[in-house]
């Protein structure tokens, strides 16, 4: 009898576990092309920083500014955009978000003046706002707390994968978009990822249920047995105290607290992105032209690294504190960083920032664990939509002020050692907010 019973419970673990699989094999690929084109879009100026300041007469500074416009408008409508996505569904507004910007970054290939650039990204911020808050979202429309962990990270596998494709897709584009496509390399980039863009967005209209229940590869059953673990999850958050409403979410201090935490996560991720080929460069020594490419391509690198820590630490960590498994990271993410500050070899400078970029991006999918277990209904629309819009404040201050510090410095030592210190603060606001999120106090 008791063998009857263990290999019933075998049966039905193992149909769990290739349910859960099919739905991350057909969901998580198609918000992860996504999230591709939106993480490229983003980043593309500092792959091309060094031409288009040349092109266009901008000084680093004003480069970092650039960078940084996106996120007025990115800021602004992250949390209606959030709810427009709750109420019209994943399907429809996501895909109205890419086809957005993708017209929008295709035609920043005609700007010709600083003044032109920073229309085109604030535009750009307005477009692209709530995606990533939106597949967050949505992703706890299928996903329940057992299988986050998991699921998070190979979501947020995406940003490095990002910078392995867009690196190789910049250089390509830097040395053969003239003779390609008959414009400048910079602006070739922009035209080719805004015309991917749109494609993705049309894509994501014909295939991404909005829901389980809308999933047309799923059995009665399998859309019942995820509604039923979803439902029963939040009966228990509920009965645990989670914030339901937007109110309550917009106006809770734990919310906001974890807002901070997450801002200090992402203001070490996009100097980086922004300016890393720039370090690169300045420690290397190669004709301008090449130099270009060979740094852009050297600065993809860290992210390899960062991609395969992302994959072994949520292995590791799956079942153990969200906490802990947010606060390692962040920590060695900043150790990295000072270390970085320490050598003016190129080889050393990249291995230092490989340890940085692995503590960042592996925090990042470990922290979104934390706000799902403290937020349901509207409230998680609300809630996550506002972490991540005060987070991406460090999208335009981190850019801009590290541009201004090696303006005014000559160095970007001073602006590695104060993206730490931010860290740092961090993990202090991760542990102390976030181990009362997971105790239910």
């Amino acid at each position: 009898m008791t063998d009857t019973v263990d290999t019933t419970q075998r049966g039905r673990t193992s149909d769990e576990h290739r349910m859960w699989r099919r739905v991350g094999w057909r969901i998580i690929p198609l918000i992860g092309v996504a999230y591709v084109t939106s993480y490229i879009d983003r980043a593309n100026l500092g792959y091309i920083a060094a031409p288009l300041s040349r092109d266009l007469g901008l000084t680093a500074a004003q480069i970092g500014l650039a960078g940084g416009l996106f996120f007025i408008g990115y800021i602004l409508v992250e949390v209606p955009s959030n709810l427009m996505l709750h109420r019209f569904g994943a399907r429809k507004w996501i895909t109205r978000i890419l086809v957005s910007w993708g017209l929008i970054t295709a035609g920043t290939a005609a700007v010709n003046s600083p003044a032109a650039l920073y229309i085109a990204r604030l535009l750009l911020g307005f477009a692209e706002a709530g995606l990533a808050a939106g597949i967050l979202l949505y992703l706890t429309f299928w996903f329940p707390r057992q299988q986050r962990s998991w699921a998070l990270s190979a979501f947020f596998l995406m940003i490095p994968v990002s910078s392995i494709i867009g690196a190789p897709l910049a250089a390509g584009l830097l040395t053969w978009g003239q003779q390609l496509l008959g414009i400048t390399g910079w602006r070739a980039l922009f035209l080719v990822e805004g015309t991917v863009t749109v494609l993705v967005g049309i894509l994501i209209f014909l295939l991404l249920p909005d829901r389980p229940a809308d999933a047309r590869w799923l059995t009665d059953s399998e859309k019942q047995n995820i509604a039923a673990v979803l439902s029963a999850e939040a009966a228990e958050q509920r009965s645990r105290g989670a914030l339901t409403g937007m109110r309550q979410a917009l106006t809770s201090g734990r919310v906001w607290a974890l807002a901070v935490s997450f801002f200090a996560i992402v203001f070490g991720l996009y100097p980086l992105a922004f300016f890393l080929p720039t370090m690169i460069a300045s420690l290397t020594s190669s004709i301008a032209g090449a130099a270009d490419v060979s740094s852009v391509l050297l600065s993809s690198i860290p992210y390899v690294v960062g991609a395969v820590a992302m994959i072994v630490w949520s292995r590791l960590m799956a079942h153990r504190s969200a906490v802990v498994a947010t606060a390692i990271p962040m920590g060695i993410g900043a150790v990295g960083l000072v270390l970085a500050t320490f050598t003016q070899n190129g080889t050393l400078f990249i291995a230092a920032v490989c340890v940085s970029v692995a503590g960042i991006y592996t925090a990042m999918p470990q922290f979104w664990r934390i706000p799902a277990l403290g937020l349901t209904g509207a409230a998680a629309a609300s809630g996550i939509a506002l972490i991540n819009s005060v987070s991406n404040l460090s999208g335009f201050i981190a850019p801009y002020v590290t541009g201004a510090i090696q303006t005014a410095t000559g160095s970007y030592t001073p602006a590695l050692l104060m993206i730490a210190g931010v860290m740092v603060v961090g993990v202090g606001i991760v542990i102390g907010v976030g181990r009362r999120v997971e105790s239910g106090r």
